[in-house]
């Protein structure tokens, strides 16, 4: 019997299956057929709505945040073959941003229940005032160690990138990390900083909702 949150993820998945706009996001993608030849060199882990919601249905998930990860992994895969500002990037994006907001009321409804194979641990918003802190450690750490936020980030909280490819610039929206993966990351940034203060050399913007985008 699977649990009430994992029975709300499910339901999330087969609403998200259901739109008309995540037909592309159903099936695995017939690469073969399109002639996308240099698909699986790009996309290493492809996964689809329907391989979630199989997975699901066969409780081969260990938390609901498993499930999530994969389903992430359907729009950052699309938005890591297709170019920015693309129909299909555009609609990952989009998709992404939707997910994250219908998952964030799934785990404040289910919130102990939902962490409780994580230890039951429950992570707080971060005040203003952390978001200052991480901004400012964040130009104290070295260029490999940005490396690993950004990768870090990709893989947990892909929104929180704002991905600039022409200026080969990365920003990253502190408001768009939950606060679980905020206290990661910033655990992780301390102790980099605690260890060297080294200068990163790659351009990066720490942008917040009110931020303009400098020129």
């Amino acid at each position: 019997m699977s649990s009430p949150a994992e029975q709300a993820m499910s339901k999330l998945v087969s609403q998200f299956y259901a739109k008309a706009e995540a037909e592309p996001f159903r099936e695995p993608v017939d690469w073969k057929s399109l002639g996308l030849f240099d698909y699986p060199q790009v996309v290493k882990k492809p996964m689809d709505l329907g391989q979630v919601k199989k997975n699901l249905n066969e409780g081969k998930y260990k938390s609901i945040h498993e499930a999530a990860a994969d389903v992430r992994l359907i729009w950052k895969n699309c938005m890591t073959y297709n170019a920015d500002g693309s129909d299909f990037y555009l609609l990952a994006q989009n998709m992404s941003k939707k997910f994250e907001e219908k998952f964030a009321k799934l785990l404040a409804e289910h919130g102990g229940e939902a962490s409780s194979s994580e230890g039951g641990e429950q992570y707080e918003d971060p005040t203003p005032e952390e978001k200052r802190t991480f901004a400012k450690l964040l130009y104290k750490i070295s260029k490999e160690e940005l490396g690993t936020v950004i990768t870090d980030l990709d893989a947990k909280c892909p929104t929180a990138l704002v991905k600039n490819s022409a200026e080969d610039e990365v920003e990253i929206n502190v408001d768009s990390i939950s606060p679980k993966v905020f206290s990661e990351i910033m655990a992780f940034v301390k102790k980099c900083t605690g260890d060297n203060g080294a200068g990163g050399g790659k351009k990066k913007k720490v942008v917040g909702k009110k931020s303009k985008p400098s020129n």
